[in-house]
């Protein structure tokens, strides 16, 4: 009963104490005579403003009886036809020209911050997919008894990890992605798969060279082939042993991904200075942006934190 009560306890002061911080943010803007416009930042993340439908050239707009708008262009192209909208700008025999608004059609689009969430998600998973499968493949490199393959994945594992990321990416992108003619987001999943898979490849090492010995060898004596015993035997049991770092790995990639911006890829880091710059809302962007940060990186862990409890209840 005391463990209950002292548990609810510390909620409580821990409640208590982020109700403080979000004050004190709240009074620093004040301090600093910021005015906070939170209404300016939805329409960044989705745009429910009506959409303007506008003509595609030069002509005259005919209305008829059903409603339906048609721009008969001056220069012969194909009629522009309008069947759906929900205000009518313009009136039977209006003249119009390219880029006039004729109707408005109410509907919603995800606005550049939406966008650039998503560029995220889909760049930083597409590396961590190849990233695994380097660091699998470089971590039993750095195992093997073959010391061509040692050297090899040492030295794999020693230039990336003591380049920073930023400097690879440009190498990749400039370099690399010039001769193999690469665009920008093929790019930066190959940066961010060779950055990531270099520290994988030592967690998967580490994991390894964790599980006795002996396993090895018992797993021989009973007939296995080497592959065979690692697949069956030694792996499934580091991979349960490196869950944690390689949690900690995956969440990093995550944040690492913010480094795309400077090859112009419009994720989420991106698509935040470019908000900023049209909002003059810096302080609502930047939180908002850490927010959707701090929502990837948690699901991501409260994942790997529910395979990882699944784990150990097979044991």
């Amino acid at each position: 009963m005391q463990s209950k009560t002292s548990r609810w306890i510390g909620h409580f002061i821990y409640a208590v104490i982020m109700v403080m911080l979000v004050g004190s943010v709240y009074l620093s803007g004040k301090n600093i005579n910021y005015n906070w416009h939170w209404e300016r930042l939805w329409p960044y993340v989705v745009n429910t403003e009506m959409q303007d439908i506008r003509a595609h050239g030069d002509g005259v707009a005919t209305l008829t009886d059903g409603g339906q708008i048609t721009i008969e262009f001056d220069n012969g192209d194909t009629d522009q036809v309008v069947r759906k909208y929900d205000q009518l700008i313009v009136g039977d025999g209006d003249l119009v020209f390219e880029g006039d608004t004729i109707a408005q059609l109410h509907d919603w689009k995800f606005g550049p911050i939406a966008l650039g969430l998503w560029m995220t998600i889909k760049i930083s998973f597409i590396s961590l997919f190849f990233a695994v499968i380097l660091g699998l493949v470089f971590g039993l490199m750095r195992v093997a008894k073959n010391q061509v393959a040692r050297d090899l994945s040492l030295t794999y594992v020693e230039l990336i990890r003591g380049t920073p990321l930023l400097v690879q990416i440009f190498i990749v992108y400039f370099f690399i992605g010039t001769v193999l003619d690469l665009d920008r987001f093929t790019a930066g999943v190959v940066a961010l798969s060779i950055f990531t898979g270099a520290y994988v490849a030592e967690i998967i090492r580490a994991g390894i060279q964790s599980v006795a010995t002996g396993q090895m060898e018992a797993a021989r004596s009973l007939g296995m082939t080497y592959p065979q015993a690692m697949s069956y035997v030694i792996l499934p049991q580091a991979l349960k042993k490196t869950l944690p770092p390689l949690a900690g790995q995956f969440i990093n990639l995550i944040k690492d991904s913010s480094l795309v911006s400077v090859i112009s890829i419009t994720d989420l880091t991106k698509a935040g200075r470019e908000v900023v710059a049209g909002s003059f809302a810096p302080f609502e962007v930047w939180f908002t942006v850490a927010a959707l940060y701090l929502l990837v990186t948690g699901t991501l862990s409260w994942a790997i934190q529910v395979l990882e409890k699944r784990l150990s209840a097979s044991d």
